[in-house]
């Protein structure tokens, strides 16, 4: 299965549904990853990483040789060498922004090459989520 294809498959379902544990399995069995956020203010990672990252507001998840580094790190802290670490190569990332003023529209903005999906409440896009495939963040 690819990215496209599991984002289709979980694209335009409720935001009570979370995923199963199936698409969980076929996530991982693809090396596939799936972020979303979630309506506690944190992101959720499902499938080849399983992964709850808490944040608020905004905030970056770096990712280094297939692996989430713990924490995140949130615009106005004391991250000085945020933009620096970006620039390396070996760094993959993805800047997360959660506007809780429109219910939990979430923003995902990185280069990692990924697919799209949204869910919904009452009709309306609720919050948001990528697919990604896990060698994409592998060092290079």
């Amino acid at each position: 299965m690819t990215k496209e294809e599991l984002a289709s498959m979980l694209n335009g379902r409720s935001y009570e549904e979370d995923i199963t544990d199936e698409e969980e399995r076929i996530a991982k069995d693809n090396g596939l990853v799936i972020m979303m956020g979630n309506t506690f203010g944190g992101v959720n990672l499902y499938g080849a990483l399983h992964d709850e990252v808490d944040a608020y507001n905004e905030f970056t998840i770096l990712f280094f040789n297939g692996k989430r580094f713990e924490g995140a790190c949130h615009y106005g802290d004391q991250c000085g060498t945020l933009d620096k670490v970006k620039e390396l190569p070996c760094i993959k990332f993805v800047e997360v922004t959660c506007n809780y003023d429109m219910e939990s529209e979430w923003k995902f903005e990185t280069s990692i090459p990924h697919a799209y999906f949204e869910s919904v409440k009452d009709g309306k896009k609720f919050y948001s989520g990528i697919v990604f495939d896990i060698n994409s963040i592998k060092g290079n």
